[in-house]
């Protein structure tokens, strides 16, 4: 593993996540559109969670949405793809402290350490991911109704919260990626042992044995000749 391939990796998943956060408590998600009104009288302004709306003397007044039953089916799904976008952006972060090689925390296991920094990534890459459904889907419905003759209601258009949401969603996917790429697979022992064995080199004696001389018949080197010739009548 690249250490300085993780670390890169790890900050642009923690800004990323930094900036998911501040996306969505923004409230400049859709801005009322002004084309085609010669005077604007107030400025309305939503995000997930809430409608504001400012006059021309600078006076905001906000109200939260009274229902989440009552909201559109693409507003409900994107809270929950943003609530899950920080929390796999929470738990990337903190395996991501875990799996760094330049952290001292479960130093010396490197196959551990190599294992976080894996999940880290994958889950700044989920992260950023849910992220982007979210903010595409929302900025979607957007320009649907803008461009939509027939649309009876308020035309907005794309605030500056979604851009932000954009850019931490970048971050996360491009952090997570290289997370991922810096981990590199363990080498494994082979299991099958060679040994480097040789045999002895063969000496060749130039001088030849002579040969051994012929005994007698009752005379050898066994243990016969321990007895007199009367022993054998």
């Amino acid at each position: 593993m690249s250490a300085e391939i993780e670390a890169v990796g790890f900050f642009f998943g923690v800004i990323g996540s930094v900036m998911l956060g501040i996306s969505l408590f923004n409230v400049n998600w859709r801005v009322s559109s002004v084309d085609g009104n010669v005077i604007t009288t107030s400025t309305i302004y939503e995000n997930l969670w809430m409608s504001c709306a400012t006059d021309s003397t600078g006076v905001s007044n906000c109200r939260e949405f009274p229902s989440l039953l009552a909201l559109s089916g693409y507003l409900q799904a994107s809270r929950a793809l943003m609530i899950c976008s920080l929390v796999f952006g929470l738990f990337a972060c903190l395996l991501g402290m875990i799996g760094l090689q330049c952290t001292k925390v479960a130093d010396g296991n490197t196959s551990m350490k190599a294992k976080m920094a894996i999940t880290s990534g994958a889950l700044s890459i989920f992260s950023g991911l849910c992220a982007g459904i979210a903010v595409s889907w929302y900025a979607f419905n957007i320009t649907q109704q803008f461009f939509d003759p027939l649309y009876p209601g308020t035309k907005y258009e794309i605030g500056p919260a979604l851009y932000l949401g954009w850019s931490g969603a970048l971050l996360d996917v491009v952090g997570g990626g290289l997370l991922c790429c810096s981990y590199k697979q363990l080498q494994t022992q082979p299991t099958n042992f060679t040994y480097n064995y040789r045999a002895p080199p063969k000496t060749v004696s130039s001088t030849k044995a002579a040969p051994q001389a012929a005994l007698p018949r009752y005379e050898s080197n066994s243990s016969i000749n321990k007895y007199g010739k009367n022993a054998y009548v």
